[in-house]
């Protein structure tokens, strides 16, 4: 990879389930290849999983993938506690367009429309780990944005 990466020892040994409040929503971004450890991930935080959401990107021709070519993203949504939904989504999959311009490697790039989708379903406050961009009413970490140092003492 060209950018940095965790095991998944490490990214269930961040403390997660410290710094979520008790009753909150995880939605936690995985590819095809990960979506077992996924799971695991989500767990290991303190939330049950409930389900897998889509992002089915329009084709581009012969990308990443072997006998597939990988054209979906996934996430994980997870609940802890009892917290409420916001409003109920008549879906678990989207054709939100992809993102073309921003930092970091072009293939992981997350839609605007995902955090818009997160916003509507979840109350806040609302917590990105991983992020590479700031987003007003949003908590941010990530070594592509300028963090929360309250959250960065803490991971």
């Amino acid at each position: 990879m060209d950018y940095p990466t965790m095991t998944l020892a490490e990214i269930e040994a961040m403390p997660v389930a410290d710094m979520a409040d008790k009753d909150a929503h995880l939605y936690l971004w995985t590819i095809n290849r990960y979506v077992e450890q996924a799971y695991s991930v989500a767990r290991a935080w303190g939330f049950r999983p409930v389900c897998l959401l889509t992002w089915a990107k329009t084709p581009r021709g012969l990308g990443l993938g072997g006998a597939f070519v990988q054209t979906t993203e996934h996430v994980l949504f997870a609940r802890r506690g009892t917290l409420k939904a916001l409003r109920r989504e008549p879906s678990t999959w989207w054709n939100w367009t992809r993102p073309e311009a921003g930092t970091g490697p072009k293939h992981s790039r997350k839609p605007e429309d995902f955090q818009t989708l997160v916003e509507a379903v979840s109350p806040g406050p609302r917590l990105e780990l991983f992020a590479r961009r700031a987003r007003p009413d949003w908590t941010v970490w990530g070594n592509e944005v300028e963090a929360n140092d309250q959250i960065e003492a803490r991971l």
